[in-house]
């Protein structure tokens, strides 16, 4: 059953915050959590945990005040990125990081099996439920939610101004009408940045792209999204933008 107002999923990685229902909006945060298991050493400073490499700060907050529109629901990764990154192929190098932004990771150093179990526990069931879920309740538009980083510790160099960023592959449509909605809200909207929805778009490639589901892919820049105003700014503009995009597609929710 995937319904349930709130509902976190024992022992499963995933949360589902509000109801899904078929035609209505879905906001699917694959690195909603910081969350370790208590039986797995990362092997690194805890206090990591609380920074950009271990999640994407400030969805689930963003996520809890888009959902008081009963029209939105929520389905979000219950474990840090470090763990396993959901948003990639099971078998791509990063899925379980060995390094993040110049820092090493040692407890990931994983042989194959400790690696296959690994994705057995976390990555597997995410995507198998999600893709239930998406089956049982087809959303009319799906918002994928992310944040990025002001500044990389690795490349401390590179300018990333944006206010929000917008990723898309194949499926363009979605995404393209919300760009010039977020600029005309008077935020620097980076179109494919701070990088491209065409190299890292794995959960949106395999769940929205593959069923012809509409999604518009979302960066939120973190040092607005940490902030109780900036996320409340944000819930409010971005449930604005899944309407407008909505109406604009000629969808009903």
């Amino acid at each position: 059953m995937v319904d349930g107002q709130h509902a976190a999923i024992n022992d499963t990685p995933f949360e589902i915050l509000g109801t899904p229902q078929k035609g209505g909006f879905l906001i699917v945060g694959d690195h909603a959590s910081n969350r370790v298991p208590v039986d797995i050493d990362l092997g690194i400073d805890p206090a990591l945990l609380s920074a950009h490499i271990a999640w994407d700060i400030g969805v689930t907050e963003v996520a809890r005040l888009i959902i008081q529109d009963a029209r939105f629901a929520a389905y979000l990764g219950g474990y840090s990125r470090l763990v396993v990154d959901l948003n990639r192929d099971a078998h791509d190098a990063a899925a379980i990081p060995t390094h993040s932004d110049g820092v090493v990771i040692p407890g990931n150093d994983l042989g194959p099996q400790e690696e296959e179990e690994r994705l057995e526990r976390f990555f597997w069931p995410y995507h198998t439920y999600l893709a239930q879920l998406l089956s049982q309740h087809r959303p009319a538009l799906i918002l994928s939610l992310h944040s990025f980083t002001p500044a990389l510790e690795s490349t401390p160099q590179e300018v990333r101004p944006w206010e929000f960023g917008v990723l898309y592959n194949e499926q363009e449509k979605a995404s393209k009408l919300a760009i010039p909605f977020l600029e005309n809200a008077g935020y620097i909207v980076g179109d494919q940045l701070p990088y491209s929805g065409k190299l890292l778009n794995a959960t949106m490639n395999r769940h929205a792209e593959a069923n012809n589901i509409p999604y518009i892919g979302i960066e939120m820049r973190q040092d607005v999204s940490s902030d109780p105003d900036g996320q409340a700014r944000y819930a409010r503009t971005l449930a604005e933008m899944c309407h407008f995009v909505s109406e604009q597609l000629g969808l009903s929710i």
